[in-house]
């Protein structure tokens, strides 16, 4: 895995073997960034990592200028992967090791950016708590974007505050947001 733009670009990052994890793809991750970089600011925004894995989308933030990145994930490995390369690059990451259900109906803070990749075998109704945590929670700012990455074979068009669909390769980002209703 390789940090596409910004600060560390063309940095390459070799996690551990034995994390649980599917890294998002070059491909994919340069495709999300050119469409969030018509939108923000990357120096003005604050990022939730959820089902973070090995950080790789929170280290493409750091590299860009985002200084409030917070991960959460479960797997203790994952996270002392994340707390080890954030330190090595110095980068203004900080993890929470957590299920995301449990983070997410406790946690009060809003970002600008949820990202959520979590397992691509994940059930619809799995799936689907993720926004409607974020949204019951108010987890999400005012033009704040929800990002889940999903594989090309899940449909999440038919769920809550659901905006549109990218699909790069097998991968795919649904894009969630807060609507008038």
């Amino acid at each position: 895995m390789r940090i596409i733009s910004g600060q560390y670009k063309g940095r390459r990052l070799t996690a551990p073997k034995n994390l649980p994890v599917r890294p998002t793809t070059d491909m994919a991750k340069e495709a999300l960034f050119n469409i969030l970089n018509n939108q923000y600011y990357f120096d003005e925004i604050s990022v939730l990592d959820l089902f973070a894995g090995t950080g790789n989308i929170s280290y493409e933030f750091a590299s860009r200028g985002t200084n409030n990145i917070t991960c959460v994930d479960q797997n203790y490995g994952c996270i002392k992967y994340i707390n080890e390369t954030a330190e090595s690059f110095e980068m203004p990451i900080s993890t929470i090791k957590s299920d995301v259900f449990s983070f997410l109906e406790n946690h009060k803070q809003p970002y600008t950016i949820i990202f959520a990749d979590p397992p691509y075998d994940f059930p619809l109704e799995e799936f689907a708590k993720i926004p409607e945590l974020v949204f019951q929670n108010n987890l999400l700012e005012e033009d704040g974007l929800l990002i889940i990455e999903h594989s090309k074979h899940t449909d999440l068009s038919g769920l809550a505050q659901y905006s549109h669909s990218k699909s790069y390769g097998g991968n795919m980002f649904s894009f969630f947001e807060l609507t008038e209703e």
